[in-house]
């Protein structure tokens, strides 16, 4: 069976750049309930039991069509989720090393990179996700998913996300999207990114 994840920190650690009303629903409730129905959808294919959630949505193809959809829904959401939560932080930590290296190299600055994360991100309709990526060639993009869908399932590594589901940050920032990434910015985990990087 899957387990909803413990938080690295309290819920109001992240204060005041993320709330934590918001953080407490988000975790307690949001992402609980993707692993309530993730298990659900499971409880007849014991076997897949087995594999790790990264192993599921890498192979979305072998698991039976009956359920292949909430196993792409609420998987993909519990998958989402357990990363964002380690991708905040209430250390303040900047890249350095190799990650920064990277992004220089392929967004010039860390300024681009954050100035190209960021226009995707608001640029995002509806509800989906905002990523840092590397691919197979070692190159770091951005990109956006839908709905709960993860860049696993595009044969690429994340290392960063930002959840833009309204769910994520209406109790304290109503429509301002654009006010939530710029507070997003003051919690990321970059020691967290460098890890999942190397």
């Amino acid at each position: 069976m899957f387990k909803l994840p413990d938080l690295p920190y309290a819920y109001n650690a992240l204060e005041p750049y993320l709330d934590a009303a918001t953080m407490e629903i988000h975790h307690g409730k949001h992402h609980a309930t993707y692993v309530v129905k993730l298990n659900e959808a499971l409880a007849n294919q014991p076997e897949l039991f087995n594999k790790t959630i990264e192993e599921l949505i890498l192979n979305l193809n072998s698991v039976p069509e009956k359920i292949r959809s909430a196993v792409r829904n609420h998987g993909g959401g519990h998958y989402n989720h357990s990363l964002f939560w380690l991708s905040l932080s209430p250390v303040k930590s900047e890249p350095a090393g190799e990650l920064m290296d990277l992004l220089n190299r392929d967004f010039s600055s860390l300024e681009n990179f954050k100035g190209q994360f960021t226009k995707a991100a608001l640029g995002v309709f509806g509800s989906g996700w905002t990523w840092l990526v590397k691919d197979q060639a070692n190159k770091l993009m951005v990109i956006t998913t839908a709905n709960q869908d993860s860049p696993l399932s595009q044969d690429l590594k994340p290392l960063l996300c930002l959840d833009v589901w309204e769910h994520a940050y209406y109790l304290k920032f109503q429509n301002r999207r654009t006010d939530y990434v710029t507070a997003w910015w003051s919690v990321v985990n970059w020691l967290e990114v460098a890890k999942r990087l190397s």
